[in-house]
């Protein structure tokens, strides 16, 4: 049988969840039945030493989407693509069009990752994604509040939406949890105090000033340290509220890691403050790694990862003084407890597990060209 050749597309293989949800998907694909090819523009992105090596992968000479559309119109022509994938509204656009413009038989499936819009001219601009959504032969959804966002402000049909979570390589993170933490980065984990984790990009989506409000709270009650992985343009903002507060000498901020799961396995507590989030694939994964987890109830993927807090803390967005009080509590179970809510949420990480998930977009990519 002739193997089915995807083209994914994507910005960058970058530090975001989208790129690993694409890394993800291209690694676990079945290599009996699908040929994947991967393509991003000029970036050197920090995923791009874990692609597979029989994964054919094609920089644009350009760092413009704009400019990409033709470009990614030939490789569609000249790679004799069957099928384009793509994550992100702006990529989905030009994959979409460009598709259109390659003037094959090749057809479209779109993934939305978040829940976006809000002021008016975001909202004008979601109903325009829409409009091109709608010339796709299929959207993904990554979660149900993200499907309920495409309906709201997209103006898609809700029949027309398949709501696919995104897949946790949990063989992988298995693997990467054995790896020693740099001597460097050894102080903020050799302690017998508690320790509060988060990894995002420091950006106001993640609201980590909130965390960090919370933390001081609890502070008053638990001896603890919080570890801040990821990078961004609030990093000094959030570094001189730490100072603030004088707790300059209990925040360690380490940047990006590309394994960020033997620094969220030697953690007691894992956090994320964020304002929104599509999914929120770091969540699922530290309940892999055995962490337990607070989070912010925001829309839409934290309650669904959590299954309404079933297996993990949710707290209202924004508010610091409900956060510390659940991380105070996270902190303070018995170890019975404690090991009763890591072994709960090792299980729930399961029903994300990559080679469930990938065979879910196989299905719909089969069902796309049957049609």
């Amino acid at each position: 049988m002739k193997k089915v050749k995807i083209l994914f597309y994507i910005y960058e293989m970058g530090a975001g969840g989208a790129a690993r949800t694409l890394l993800n998907i291209i690694n676990n694909l079945d290599r009996d039945k699908f040929q994947p090819v991967l393509v991003t523009l000029d970036f050197d992105g920090s995923y791009e030493k874990d692609i597979e090596r029989d994964v054919t992968f094609i920089k644009l000479k350009t760092k413009r989407l704009s400019k990409s559309i033709f470009k990614l119109a030939k490789i569609i022509r000249d790679e004799e693509v069957d099928l384009v994938f793509s994550t992100i509204p702006r990529v989905n656009t030009i994959a979409t069009l460009a598709n259109k413009l390659s003037f094959t038989k090749s057809k479209n499936v779109v993934r939305e990752a978040d829940n976006l819009g809000g002021t008016l001219k975001e909202d004008i601009q979601l109903i325009f994604f829409g409009m091109v959504y709608r010339l796709s032969n299929q959207v993904v959804s990554l979660s149900e509040g993200v499907k309920n966002n495409l309906v709201n402000k997209y103006k898609l049909k809700a029949d027309s939406i398949k709501v696919i979570y995104n897949p946790v390589d949990l063989k992988k993170i298995d693997q990467q949890l054995i790896e020693e933490i740099p001597e460097k980065h050894r102080e903020a984990f050799d302690t017998d105090e508690k320790v509060i984790i988060t990894a995002g990009r420091l950006v106001e989506q993640k609201d980590q000033r909130t965390l960090i409000e919370a933390f001081r709270k609890v502070q008053d009650r638990v001896d603890s340290r919080l570890v801040i992985l990821g990078v961004g343009h609030l990093e000094n903002d959030l570094k001189a509220l730490a100072d603030q507060y004088n707790l300059l000498d209990r925040v360690y901020f380490y940047g990006f890691q590309q394994n960020p799961y033997k620094y969220i396995h030697q953690a007691d507590l894992f956090a994320l403050s964020s304002k929104h989030e599509g999914f929120s694939h770091v969540i699922a994964e530290s309940l892999a790694t055995g962490t337990m987890v607070v989070s912010t109830d925001c829309k839409s993927g934290p309650s669904e990862v959590l299954d309404k807090g079933k297996y993990g803390y949710l707290c209202e967005v924004g508010n610091a003084e409900e956060m510390s009080k659940h991380m105070i509590e996270a902190l303070t179970l018995t170890e019975e407890q404690k090991q009763k809510n890591v072994a709960e949420g090792k299980k729930r990480a399961r029903d994300f597990d990559a080679n469930i998930i990938v065979k879910q977009y196989e299905e719909v990519f089969l069902e796309v060209l049957s049609k």
